[in-house]
């Protein structure tokens, strides 16, 4: 019976070419508009580590003072860490890991006679941060807690630039230079790149390239190395410069917790410890601002969405429910107008839900149609979406998902645009309409 159906669907479609290939265009326009920004939202706001997410925990306290007035509109000071806090935090071992971590570019100065020197972004981090997040090594490893203390002179290079400085034999156990101090290289991290880069600081690097070198974090203070991101100093003046200041934020802090329990006892160590620092007169807002966020939590707190982004996905929206009141309004018209051909079958005994069906097919047909064309639609908004500015434009790529997200949202925008025309259809009386022809 559904062969049939199709086959008088086809029948139908091809009888009145022009009808049709507007119903899908409009569907294919309206898909292609709202699939495309809602691609480019989906990339912007997915788990950047599946797996690993569900465990991993950004802490959170104020040691700004009362009196501390934020920039307009610009970044939180207190959603970074100072490098007394960090360190606290890390000599207190509450969770199963726990890594301190900033971003930063250094200048390459290549050995080989064919390369100029260059610039590179990179993280200075302490021991755990490869364990913490599961970056994959291509070859060595990397550094120990003891490298933290000895401010070892070591580096893991990123794939990418182990490849463009040392080629296919890997630069493990070289040495390289970067800025002005020379690293051994004892570890090859292969291109890892989670988007967004939630471990960096936000409010700078959100997505970003891969990073193309580690750097323990001893060292980036030891030797002054430039830092990426927000940093906000409010002592007495203070210029925001000293790394190692008490009123200066600049340090990201991630940990592992593995079960409930243990996360509620780590925002029970925080207040602990807010309030510990408060009676010693460091801190002056009250101890229990101290939160413990999930990874998907942290970014939505940043809200890594612009407000643009946002807008022109309700504006596509609405054009979408545009072009669905015009399809409901083009079936309306092209069923009812075969009310004979309806009531004759209706007269040879068929029921109205076999005529409901019958429609309704024919609506899935169009919806099929129009969801291959808004395909099309999408991909050449996502690929001009791809040749913007934004840091986040070469993210946009339409998935398998997303894929079939399109093929089935037209499928179900076409059948809700035809279930008002087929109930109308299927509820003319044959009597009338015989009687009149």
């Amino acid at each position: 019976m559904l062969g049939y159906y199709l086959d008088l669907a086809l029948r139908s479609l091809r009888r009145n070419p022009i009808l049709t290939g507007l119903m899908v265009l409009a569907i294919g326009l309206g898909i292609g508009a709202s699939m495309t920004m809602i691609t480019v939202l989906h990339v912007m706001t997915a788990d950047p580590l599946p797996g690993r997410s569900a465990h991993l925990y950004y802490p959170h306290i104020d040691p700004l003072p009362l009196n501390y007035k934020e920039g307009g509109g610009g970044p939180d000071a207190s959603d970074n860490f100072t490098w007394p806090d960090a360190m606290a935090l890390l000599e207190a071992g509450k969770g199963t890991r726990q890594a301190a971590m900033a971003g930063g570019s250094l200048l390459v100065h290549p050995a080989r006679k064919d390369l100029r020197p260059f610039y590179v972004d990179g993280h200075y981090a302490t021991a755990d941060f490869f364990a913490l997040f599961g970056v994959p090594f291509v070859q060595g490893q990397g550094w120990s807690a003891a490298d933290d203390q000895a401010r070892a002179q070591v580096v893991v290079l990123g794939e990418t630039l182990d490849r463009k400085l040392f080629g296919a034999a890997g630069g493990v156990g070289r040495t390289v230079r970067l800025g002005d101090n020379d690293f051994q290289v004892i570890g090859v991290a292969a291109d890892w790149r989670p988007q967004p880069m939630f471990y960096a600081d936000l409010s700078a690097q959100s997505f970003s390239d891969t990073d193309q070198f580690y750097l323990p974090l001893s060292v980036a203070v030891a030797r002054d190395l430039p830092v990426n991101g927000n940093q906000s100093g409010w002592g007495k003046g203070e210029t925001g410069s000293s790394k190692t200041s008490a009123t200066t934020t600049w340090l990201q802090f991630w940990v592992q917790l593995d079960d409930p329990a243990q996360v509620q006892a780590y925002r029970r160590f925080l207040i602990d410890y807010s309030a510990q620092q408060k009676a010693l007169g460091r801190f002056e807002r009250p101890p229990t601002r101290a939160k413990v966020y999930s990874l998907m939590e942290w970014l939505a707190h940043k809200n890594l969405v612009p407000n643009d982004v946002r807008l022109q996905l309700w504006l596509a929206l609405g054009f979408l429910f545009v072009c669905m009141t015009n399809i409901v309004a083009l079936l309306l018209a092209k069923f009812l107008r075969r009310s004979g051909e309806i009531s004759v079958r209706r007269a040879l005994g068929a029921r109205r839900r076999d005529i409901f069906l019958q429609l309704g097919v024919e609506s899935v047909l169009i919806g099929v149609a129009g969801g291959l064309l808004g395909l099309a639609v999408a991909e050449l908004g996502l690929w001009s979406v791809r040749h913007r500015p934004d840091d986040y434009a070469q993210l946009a790529q339409m998935d398998v998902p997303m894929l079939l997200g399109t093929l089935a949202l037209a499928v179900a925008v076409s059948v809700l645009a035809g279930l008002l025309p087929a109930w109308r259809a299927c509820r003319v009386l044959p009597a009338l309409q015989l009687k009149s022809g």
